[in-house]
């Protein structure tokens, strides 16, 4: 119980961190300095103001200085990864196996939140988070369990590749139907279809994950971005969308039935 609240609180303090890299990386400032200050009148935060959960609370989602309301995402992020940091715990304790996906979530928590506001996807995390989940793969505990099971870095690598390429050419297919042979050409503020923030971050997923659940994400992200694609079409008239968010939510659900999925589209594959 002891430890189960302790990783909970420690999750609450990384996310703290997260809210850091979400507001500052989009505006290319230092994650580092200076501390964290109110994003309105400028003033220092003091360590009692920038408590997890409780400050929000107290301050009632307000800054101390200028009373300018703070973002609920502030109190949202905290909460997210919390909770990913204690479901972990709770499945695979203190293993590799839970440090790779707190990392791997941490990612993803931040690509989610400045994709949906900034409609980019910084490479501190998408390229990074590359390199991170290739180095962890190199040390992870390795136990066959397929006749055909392909070492982690190897896993890993394909992941890359598959995942990356697979997002780049169908993006690159959809441009050259679209604009080249209906459109001949985009119009005024029209781009590509397929933005390089998401093939960067399925190559990230597929680091993380394998090549498996990197292909299965790109399968499964349309369906929880349709109903917003086609709201966001029917309100505001926009055919694009913040995408890294719905490959971020698809990856989420292949850290945990990647197998089964797969099993269920297509059970000869499981004997």
């Amino acid at each position: 119980m002891i430890e189960a609240l302790f990783v909970f609180v420690l999750g609450a303090v990384v996310g703290s961190f997260l809210n850091v890299c979400i507001y500052r990386m989009p505006l290319g400032e230092s994650i580092v300095w200076p501390g964290s200050h109110c994003t309105k009148c400028k003033k220092s935060i003091p360590w009692y103001d920038n408590i997890p959960f409780l400050s929000y609370i107290a301050l009632r989602g307000k800054c101390r200085f200028c009373k300018q309301a703070i973002s609920p995402r502030y109190f949202l992020v905290e909460f997210l990864t919390a909770c990913a940091f204690l479901i972990f715990y709770n499945l695979y304790g203190l293993s590799y196996q839970a440090l790779v996906y707190t990392v791997f979530v941490c990612g993803l928590i931040v690509a989610t939140f400045v994709d949906f506001q900034h409609r980019i996807i910084p490479d501190e995390i998408s390229v990074g988070g590359i390199f991170a989940g290739l180095l962890l793969s190199l040390i992870k505990p390795y136990a066959a369990q397929a006749k055909y099971e392909l070492l982690p870095i190897y896993d890993s690598l394909l992941g890359v590749v598959l995942g990356g390429g697979i997002i780049y050419l169908t993006g690159f297919l959809f441009d050259l139907v679209y604009f080249k042979m209906l459109k001949k050409g985009p119009v005024d503020g029209e781009t590509s279809s397929m933005g390089g923030g998401d093939v960067k971050l399925l190559a990230m997923i597929g680091a993380f994950l394998g090549w498996k659940a990197a292909v299965l994400t790109f399968f499964l992200a349309p369906f929880f971005g349709a109903m917003l694609g086609l709201a966001n079409l029917i309100m505001k008239k926009e055919h694009t969308i913040p995408y890294g968010p719905f490959l971020s939510m698809a990856a989420v659900l292949c850290i945990f039935w990647t197998e089964q999925i797969i099993y269920f589209v297509m059970p000869s594959l499981k004997g």
